[in-house]
């Protein structure tokens, strides 16, 4: 491709602010780790929604956020699987590895050098070329098992968990039939 056809294609892609474009540009950012860029993408006060981890107004709480997960896993990875998008939607799949071995903590966790290795979906809300909302679902029970804050699937300690939660609850209801009875 010519020079010129580059610049105009660029010109091109810049100009049309679409959903798919708008959200490869943000995820592409937050991988080079180019906040700013990331950041500037999000119409201000906007919510950035972390499925069971957090709700981040934009800009300044989404750019603390990967600023402590890149502390937290300096070697983050972000890949784009796949985007589909259609009016002012897109949905991108997507896969982040990383080694956890950073200065900073996960969710409370301090950092262990567990490899990382996780697939999610960002449901983002594109208007005027800006975010205006993200819905972001990860396995937050898989990243768990990844750092060893939970056991490995099927394993016996997994096992011995689950044997351990049915029985307090087996005692919860058993204590909850006698209160009924005495209250009776």
């Amino acid at each position: 491709m010519s020079p010129t056809a580059t610049k105009a294609k660029s010109k091109t892609a810049s100009a049309r602010k679409g959903p798919t474009t708008v959200a490869r540009a943000y995820l592409e950012a937050i991988d080079a780790r180019d906040l700013d860029t990331a950041t500037a993408l999000w119409k201000p006060g906007s919510i950035d929604r972390l499925v069971g981890m957090a709700d981040l107004r934009a800009p300044d709480e989404i750019k603390a956020y990967f600023e402590n997960l890149f502390a937290a896993i300096p070697d983050f990875k972000l890949t784009i699987l796949s985007i589909t998008a259609q009016k002012e939607s897109a949905a991108v799949r997507w896969s982040m590895t990383g080694t956890f071995d950073g200065t900073t903590r996960i969710e409370g966790f301090a950092a262990n050098g567990a490899s990382i290795e996780l697939e999610g979906i960002d449901l983002l809300t594109i208007r005027e070329g800006k975010i205006v909302d993200n819905v972001a679902y990860t396995n937050g029970v898989e990243l768990a098992r990844q750092i060893g804050a939970m056991p490995p699937q099927g394993s016996r300690a997994e096992k011995a968990m689950c044997a351990a939660f049915n029985a307090k609850t087996n005692a919860g209801g058993l204590l909850g039939k006698l209160r009924e009875r005495r209250a009776g």
